[in-house]
């Protein structure tokens, strides 16, 4: 171990109402301030799972960042906000025309697969060393980048007549709150994001979610033991990597950031010693494993 015991991931139910940065600071306060990150910021508006990365897993908070993610999202129809979301001022509202699930079922297929899609003006993306939702708020003119996304599968749970509700997967980079105003455009009426939640983050879609008034009840009975007990092992957080276990010379070689052979293997993996204990990302580069990122445990 390093001299923080806090090394690992907790899956938390972000509440609503409360910036991702705010919740990662509160539990990071209770684990004593070790080295900390969120993989994939959650708006105030949304709640769900948000990854915390502590300690070491802070070396893999990249990664889990570009994973994919699902979404349930309720969808206000005739109404567009300057947000594209219900904490935004209203700039249009237009009659919701008469519609069938088969209709708007159809039409959300349409967004399915990779292409170009506008980020919202309020969003963290940044220009020119700012965030656009800082310059927008500054009452600058603000045109906002549009990217390359991908949208896995979108299924349309429920319509009601000016309402509807959505469950997605998406890729890295992908706003719901930007399928929200396409979608509403498409219909005719407008549209932005009533309600969000984030249901799971790749590889966690099958790891329970820790609510922050349970994680603080947790703290106050039992202190930071409460929360380490939640943590989630690197390993687990890179279930979905090749793994590669070294014996004892090789790994003690890895652990200093040499190369040790890789004996045919090929791509990537992460390294373990005969333990199971992480010891690094690492490539292939001519036959030999070459570390990405190593994890830096005191021996």
């Amino acid at each position: 171990m390093t001299d923080s015991p806090a090394h690992g991931v907790l899956l938390l139910d972000k509440p609503l109402g409360m910036s991702s940065s705010q919740a990662l600071q509160r539990v990071r306060h209770w684990l004593g301030r070790p080295r900390a990150g969120h993989t994939g910021a959650l708006d105030p508006l949304a709640t769900g799972m948000l990854p915390l990365c502590f300690g070491e897993a802070t070396k893999i908070a990249g990664i889990l960042l570009g994973a994919r993610k699902a979404y349930r999202a309720t969808l206000q129809l005739g109404i567009r906000t300057d947000t594209d979301d219900a904490e935004g001022a209203i700039v249009a509202e237009r009659p919701v025309p008469p519609l069938h699930a088969d209709t708007v079922q159809c039409l959300l297929q349409e967004f399915v697969g990779t292409h170009a899609q506008q980020a919202p003006v309020y969003s963290a993306l940044k220009q020119q060393g700012q965030p656009l939702y800082r310059r927008a708020r500054a009452g600058e003119t603000v045109q906002a980048p549009v990217r390359e996304v991908s949208l896995y599968r979108v299924e349309l749970l429920a319509l009601q007549a000016t309402r509807l509700s959505i469950e997605l997967e998406c890729g890295s980079g992908y706003y719901v709150r930007a399928l929200a105003r396409d979608v509403g455009e498409r219909l005719g009426c407008g549209a932005h994001v009533l309600a969000l939640r984030r249901t799971w983050v790749e590889p966690f879609d099958a790891q329970p979610m820790h609510e922050l008034a349970a994680l603080q009840s947790a703290f106050a009975t039992d202190g930071p033991s409460a929360i380490l007990s939640r943590l989630l092992p690197i390993g687990v957080a890179l279930s979905g990597w090749p793994q590669q276990h070294l014996d004892a010379q090789h790994a003690a070689v890895i652990s200093h950031g040499g190369r040790v052979p890789a004996q045919g293997a090929v791509g990537q993996a992460l390294l373990l010693d005969a333990q199971g204990v992480p010891l690094a990302l690492a490539e292939v580069e001519q036959d030999q494993w070459r570390v990405l990122r190593g994890f830096a445990w005191r021996r």
